[in-house]
């Protein structure tokens, strides 16, 4: 997604660069994937925070997810610029506050690391499609070419940086929650369970960690999802408030409806928005690619290389197929689910 967005002169979201390369159906596909993922992500930020809230403050579920929406939602009303902003500081203290939570797991006494090397394969390859809901950042690439239009070659760097920081994160929040609590005391929102284990400061310091991470991608998914909108019905600016409240109002609307109904869970939508979206924008940006080689505007500074080469893209095409028919086996009972 780096490389055609580097080798298309206008500036255009996900769902435009798949209709330039691969026609009008790319786009649609495209852009079901960016709201259907979009939402997922919020349905299941809504969700976590509702419990996060719950626990901490004694209150309901509901006016918990509402506690953490409303500052969300006034960030993304004022915009690409304050929305930069509230994540550069939040994610600095967000660092800081996983960096003791973690040190303190493993000094605590309490770790047992032989808890964190358990394994069981037949949950590997749900598991599987849950991590990929964690890696989707395709649909965030062109909006931060936009902010690096003047300097191109920071774009993979920032990409390659995030995703090697998701990684890290990925691997010690679970390596301390799992070596503290057992496998089979993990809470669908783990730091709930892990709070639990270290004590009452513990459980305010990581639940404080786990809200603040989802803000930190609350805000930027939903700015996202507002300029996907925008682009693909041409409208005329996502700044233009006429336009950005009424998206707003159904962005947030749909998430809040359905976590307030019991409709969807945690887990739920974070398991069928990664199998779905992530297949789908996995796959076409392939396909992207090869036709902005051959029809882009201008030859970017920085282009892929080997990993777009021929092989690499089967794996990533047989890889991420594969996980939407474990899904539909799995949502028919014929294989294991993940949760």
């Amino acid at each position: 997604v780096a490389e055609t967005t580097l080798r298309t002169k206008k500036p255009m979201q996900l769902p435009g660069l798949a209709e330039r390369y691969v026609g009008k159906l790319g786009a649609v596909l495209v852009f079901i994937s960016v709201c259907a993922n979009s939402i997922g992500c919020m349905i299941s930020y809504t969700s976590g925070s509702g419990e996060i809230l719950a626990e901490l403050l004694g209150i309901s579920p509901t006016l918990g997810s509402l506690i953490f929406t409303v500052p969300a939602e006034v960030v993304v009303w004022l915009g690409l610029k304050a929305t930069g902003l509230a994540e550069k500081f939040i994610s600095t203290g967000m660092i800081v506050l996983l960096a003791v939570i973690i040190g303190v797991s493993f000094l605590s006494g309490k770790a047992d690391i032989s808890q964190a090397i358990y394994t069981n394969w037949t949950y590997a390859v749900p598991v599987f499609n849950v991590a990929i809901f964690c890696y989707i950042a395709q649909y965030a690439v062109p909006e931060l070419a936009r902010g690096l239009r003047h300097n191109a070659r920071a774009l993979p760097k920032a990409v390659t940086i995030g995703m090697l920081i998701t990684g890290i994160l990925l691997a010690l929040v679970p390596l301390a929650v799992i070596s503290l609590t057992g496998p089979d005391n993990v809470t669908e929102v783990a730091t709930l369970a892990w709070g639990q284990a270290l004590g009452q400061w513990a459980l305010y310091l990581a639940n404080i960690f786990a809200l603040i991470a989802m803000f930190t991608s609350f805000c930027p998914i939903s700015q996202t999802l507002i300029s996907n909108i925008v682009d693909f019905f041409r409208l005329r600016s996502d700044s233009d408030n006429r336009i950005r409240l009424p998206i707003m109002i159904l962005i947030y609307g749909i998430p809040l409806i359905l976590v307030f109904g019991g409709l969807v869970g945690f887990v739920d939508a974070i398991y069928f928005s990664g199998t779905f979206c992530a297949a789908i924008m996995a796959i076409l940006p392939v396909f992207m690619v090869n036709s902005a080689r051959k029809h882009g505007d201008i030859e970017p500074v920085w282009n892929c290389g080997w990993m777009a080469s021929k092989p690499m893209e089967a794996i990533i095409i047989i890889l991420y197929g594969g996980t939407i028919v474990y899904a539909i086996l799995g949502a028919f009972g014929v294989l294991p689910a993940g949760w």
